[in-house]
């Protein structure tokens, strides 16, 4: 059983010899060569994580549809190495995202559209593409339906139900204690069949984004928006509408601490499958943590140790907006040293950032085991929503990347 100072291990992050490894490189070494602050991305661990979900519907017996969100990881090494897995398609939210997509190989039939608050602008890029579009309010579908009448389009519906673990956010997306902004209700529901009715629009997707991080321990809120999800499907199918497929959309977590178990693919699988299947249609799903969280560590040189009535600062090359995740939504980033990773804990420590800001902070009553100035340590965990969400803030620069497509 490992350690709990070591609950991340993983193939293609490890402890060897006392020292940290990513990909089966070294990676004080690795900081010393490239730089610092640096992303070190372990590419086979998103194929690992894809296949996973992949194998999890397969053994339910369901067709499935699984796609990248791109706004959680754009960088072109991980779009290749994703492209090349040939099983993976691209959720796209914006006309640039759109862009990046099809510019990288994906085809627009592997493409899904999921915005919100839709401009006329954003349409204009949109339906030339040929990419499938999901809209979210009854006004986007009414916009939708007077410049693309006659045509095939899906709905974001929002069961008002959400599913989160730890510290999610779930709230922000089903709206469950307040109207949130995204997806169609389902007391919106008959104005919309009118809408489509109207412009001769074909339903043909439900889709739902309810999660934010969730795990094993958020499935019975996911089951139940599931659900509901499907009582909604099943309304516009009888209205005539040919609801091929049901996207569950992302959210999909992965652990933060040692006392947290990944989430069970074959509960998250059954789940949807036990009131979905009954449609049938095929169930897809777009997350971005789930996929590159844990491919991605940012090394980072300690710069400062400051001992401040007691308590010790450790000051990083490295603030936040090289890696804003945890600056934006309160994400955890475990932080430890690159030559004793699996060393024991001997302070609790403040570890902070270089920006010029007073929340720039990595870490909080954090422990740690010695450092000194010069060292290298590892943010982990950095995989999405990090190198893609980079700050021009006191105009310090974004942080190399070096991937890899195997573990030395």
């Amino acid at each position: 059983m490992r350690a709990s100072s070591t609950w991340w291990e993983r193939p293609g992050l490890e402890v060897r010899e006392g020292r940290l490894h990513i990909a089966g490189r070294d990676a004080e070494a690795l900081a010393r060569e490239h730089g610092t602050p640096l992303f070190v991305y372990d590419l086979p661990r998103i194929q690992e994580q894809a296949r996973a979900l992949v194998d999890a519907f397969a053994r339910v017996g369901i067709p499935f549809r699984l796609r990248l969100a791109v706004k959680a990881q754009r960088d072109p090494s991980v779009l290749a190495f994703v492209r090349d897995l040939g099983f993976v398609g691209m959720d796209v939210c914006s006309p640039g995202e759109l862009a990046l997509a099809l510019a990288s190989g994906w085809r627009a039939d592997e493409i899904s559209y999921t915005g919100t608050n839709l401009s006329e602008r954003d349409l204009d890029a949109i339906l030339p593409s040929g990419v499938h579009l999901n809209v979210d309010l009854l006004s986007q579908l009414e916009r939708y339906g007077r410049r693309a009448p006659g045509s095939s389009v899906g709905i974001r519906v929002n069961p008002r139900v959400g599913a989160a673990s730890g510290l999610g956010r779930a709230h922000l997306y089903s709206g469950a204690h307040r109207p949130s902004k995204f997806g169609i209700l389902d007391g919106q529901l008959d104005e919309a069949l009118r809408i489509a009715e109207r412009y001769e629009l074909r339903l043909d997707t439900a889709h739902f984004h309810v999660g934010d991080g969730f795990r094993t321990d958020g499935l019975a809120g996911f089951e139940l928006a599931a659900e509901r999800v499907a009582a909604m499907a099943r309304r516009l199918m009888d209205a005539g509408h040919p609801i091929a497929e049901v996207n569950a959309g992302g959210g999909l977590g992965v652990p933060h601490g040692a006392d947290e178990a990944p989430l069970d693919v074959d509960a998250y699988a059954t789940a949807l499958v036990r009131h979905l299947g009954p449609l049938g249609v095929t169930i897809a799903c777009e997350p971005g943590d789930f996929l590159t969280k844990e491919m991605g560590v940012l090394l980072a040189e300690v710069v400062t140790v400051d001992d401040r009535d007691g308590h010790l600062v450790v000051g990083l090359d490295a603030g936040y907006n090289v890696a804003p995740e945890h600056f934006i939504y309160g994400e955890p980033t475990p932080v430890v040293p690159c030559r004793a990773p699996d060393a024991p804990a001997t302070r609790v420590v403040t570890v902070g950032g270089n920006i010029n800001e007073g929340d720039d902070l990595w870490a909080e009553d954090q422990p740690l085991p010695d450092v000194a100035e010069g060292d290298i340590v590892a943010i982990l965990r950095v995989g999405s929503y990090n190198q893609a969400m980079h700050l021009d803030h006191c105009l310090r620069p974004p942080a190399g990347v070096i991937a890899f497509a195997d573990r030395g």
